[in-house]
């Protein structure tokens, strides 16, 4: 994909946004190979996300990833449309949705604060392990909120930095990105800066968990309903 057409699909700051898709695109054959770190806690997000959806659901996920979550979940709506700032990634979430003869699963590249789902009524928006990667949260959770219809749910699950060693956010992590191993923006949020920033943005918290499998697990999952 040209810088050009990559540009026209992205929004916020081109510059940052471009690098951090490249970044996504050179580790995308690694990610997608790599397991899940906490399984069981991975497959209790995916069981509690079902019970929130509908099979007549028309659902956006944002921050896709190589599709896993969206084939998983497949089942549960009528229609997903599942989006990533990688074009790698992307094409490995397609070829995953042929081999497994998905065909309710549409994959597209797109930045998560993309314009072109604003007024589209989804009943669901799924927003998994991307919150901490924007530059904007407020302005992205405000887009996330016009792409759903009244009363439709955010479904989140989030890494929150600020709960973690500060060894992570203050060292790790800028050393990550100094050695290009991180993308450029890693926000340190608390979960409830996280929780704020949801009902600020015009949401009501309707379910806040934790579904890490052991008791230090900091990624809180939110489930907040369109108001």
């Amino acid at each position: 994909m040209t810088s050009n057409a990559l540009s026209a699909q992205l929004h916020g700051n081109p510059e940052s946004l471009e690098r951090d898709a490249r970044f996504w695109d050179k580790i995308a054959e690694k990610y997608a190979a790599s397991p899940v770190s906490d399984m069981a806690g991975y497959e209790r997000t995916l069981a509690r996300t079902a019970n929130f959806l509908d099979e007549d659901y028309r659902v956006l996920e944002v921050g896709c990833g190589t599709g896993t979550t969206a084939l998983k979940l497949a089942p549960h709506a009528a229609q997903i449309t599942a989006t990533d700032i990688s074009s790698a990634m992307i094409e490995i979430a397609k070829k995953k949705a042929a081999n497994e003869g998905t065909e309710t699963v549409r994959f597209e590249v797109a930045a998560a604060d993309d314009k072109r789902f604003e007024g589209h009524q989804f009943d669901a928006v799924l927003a998994f392990n991307i919150l901490h990667l924007v530059a904007d949260l407020d302005g992205l959770l405000a887009t996330l909120r016009a792409s759903l219809k009244p009363g439709g749910v955010l479904i989140s699950k989030t890494p929150c930095l600020k709960d973690m060693n500060p060894l992570i956010r203050w060292v790790a992590v800028p050393a990550l990105r100094l050695l290009g191993k991180a993308p450029s923006i890693v926000n340190s949020v608390s979960p409830a800066q996280l929780e704020t920033a949801i009902t600020r943005a015009g949401f009501e918290i309707l379910a806040a968990e934790r579904h890490t499998s052991n008791r230090k697990g900091h990624h809180p999952y939110f489930v907040a309903k369109r108001i």
